[in-house]
């Protein structure tokens, strides 16, 4: 009898032929990682994204049997970075933080792309989400958001805003922002947000825009007053200062976001090992602390729920730049 006269024959040959299909994929996995892991942050030293990198590389520590090199890339809103990850298409040993601006806002901003955000990627976990915070020089006769929009009105076109650059999440809430409120605002990009904060604590301009994690040190220090946050509710590490949408901007809703990807075409048993990995090292009392110190809460979104996110982000961006008519400086 042959397997094509008997039909448990048949579900056997069929299981068999999976099984020596999926083999390569599997001892690729059981061999992985073969060298040190390349973690690409594609924003400057000092930024959320790099605090978030650096946390849950610690986090990691050496549980992957090899050296984890975090590896800053930055330029232009994060594209410079996540080029880098999608040119490396099949290595499992190039991984990234995904983020709003590289795999959100920038591809529906710019006219010139290279990459795919969702085809090129193998998202694996949502790793945290905060609100961005509106700062202002401390010696600014300005304490509440009613007061800045009236410095402003006062002087059209002059008030400056800095952010880490063009294309960041940053950038777009101070235009959502400036429209909402029917003033004229100058946007000032920086290479990153530590010479942003710099310039904003210097005098040198007088507000910015900035992501809450970056700030929280700045703000704790007395070096920066905030006066308003951008999500929906008041931050826990914030409670005193209210809500864009509180203070009478309800279209001025924005979260951050911050996720864990890597390369696409990676083997399905390494990226699931990723996934327990960065979901166990979410859970560990030491990231909790990290976080929850600067106002990060973590993510639980897996691979499914995080690359659904970044779809719709892209469809939610793309909406509010064609309505805004925003366009890079």
């Amino acid at each position: 009898m042959t397997a094509r006269d008997c039909p448990t024959l048949r579900r056997r040959a069929v299981l068999l032929g999976a099984a020596a299909l999926a083999a390569p994929s599997v001892a690729r996995a059981q061999a992985w990682p073969e060298r040190p892991i390349r973690w690409i942050v594609n924003f400057p030293p000092g930024g959320a994204a790099d605090i978030l990198s650096r946390a849950l590389a610690e986090a990691l520590g050496t549980s992957l049997g090899q050296p984890i090199v975090v590896e800053n890339r930055p330029g232009a809103g994060g594209m410079v970075g996540s080029e880098v990850v999608a040119r490396a298409r099949g290595d499992a040993h190039v991984v990234m933080m995904s983020n709003a601006a590289s795999h959100g806002i920038g591809p529906v901003l710019y006219r010139s792309v290279p990459y795919d955000p969702v085809a090129d990627f193998t998202h694996i976990h949502l790793v945290g989400t905060f609100p961005s915070v509106l700062c202002v020089n401390v010696d600014l006769p300005v304490r509440t958001l009613a007061d800045y929009v009236a410095l402003a009105e006062g002087r059209p076109g002059q008030v400056q805003y800095g952010s880490g650059g063009n294309g960041t999440m940053n950038h777009l809430i101070g235009q959502l922002f400036m429209r909402a409120a029917g003033i004229e605002l100058v946007h000032v990009p920086y290479r990153g947000s530590a010479p942003a904060m710099t310039d904003v604590i210097g005098g040198q301009i007088p507000s910015l825009m900035e992501s809450l994690p970056t700030a929280m040190g700045n703000i704790r220090g007395g070096r920066l007053r905030p006066i308003a946050t951008s999500e929906a509710e008041r931050a826990t590490t914030l409670p005193d200062v209210p809500t864009f949408a509180e203070s009478g901007f309800p279209t001025v809703v924005s979260t951050n976001w911050f996720g864990f990807s890597a390369a696409a075409g990676i083997p399905e048993a390494v990226a699931e090992r990723w996934r327990v990995a960065i979901a166990a090292a979410l859970a560990s009392d030491l990231v909790k602390e990290r976080f929850g110190a600067i106002g990060v809460r973590p993510g639980r979104l897996g691979p499914a729920e995080y690359t659904a996110l970044v779809r719709s982000e892209l469809d939610r961006w793309r909406e509010v730049i064609r309505a805004g008519n925003i366009t890079v400086d």
